[in-house]
């Protein structure tokens, strides 16, 4: 493997480690070190912790550093939490995965997501809204969101990331009434 493939593999690595405890500490608001530790590798590795190699939680520990070093989390009494700064950018990492390419040539279908996600998951559900709107689909009503592109693939991985295959539903739809609005705001008149 020549030098450059070998640093760009690193760096991927750390960035997943990164990532990993990122969401952790969002996941848990505020974590504790040994349980961030625990999160993190189960996130990355699919492992159970105590069948977890030390040198595996000592890169854990020491991205963590790093992590608290660039002002992405804050350590304090004996919990993480994260930064406003941390926020943001783990957002822009878990937006990247749900980018969705413009065919040349609308197939003249829309995509339609509709979605029921109980009270409960509220931050969720958010969540999910938030991440709809920044791909670019528009909102029919509040759980019901429209796009003209495919995008199946992104909502697959977006049902499997969150866990929420049963709450959210993928429809090809032919017509739209009166979905002139519609095509305006994809810029789909001709």
């Amino acid at each position: 493997m020549s030098k450059l493939e070998e640093l760009v593999s690193k760096n991927i690595r750390k960035t997943k480690v990164q990532e990993a405890i990122l969401l952790a500490v969002l996941s848990g608001g505020r974590v504790g070190g040994d349980l961030l530790v625990k999160q993190a590798l189960d996130y990355l590795l699919g492992t159970d912790f105590s069948t977890t190699l030390p040198r595996r939680r000592d890169v854990v520990k020491s991205a963590a550093s790093r992590l608290t070093k660039h002002g992405l989390v804050v350590f304090k009494d004996g919990f993480y939490s994260l930064t406003k700064n941390g926020q943001n950018i783990l957002n822009n990492w878990q937006m990247s995965d749900y980018q969705i390419k413009k065919p040349r040539k609308w197939d003249k279908k829309w995509r339609v997501i509709i979605f029921d996600i109980p009270e409960k998951y509220k931050a969720k559900r958010d969540y999910v809204r938030n991440i709809l709107s920044e791909v670019g689909f528009r909102r029919l009503q509040n759980s019901v969101w429209v796009y003209p592109y495919d995008c199946e693939e992104v909502m697959s991985l977006m049902k499997v990331n969150l866990g929420i295959g049963k709450y959210l539903l993928y429809m090809i739809v032919d017509q739209i009434e009166d979905d002139r609005h519609l095509r305006m705001d994809f810029d789909l008149l001709a």
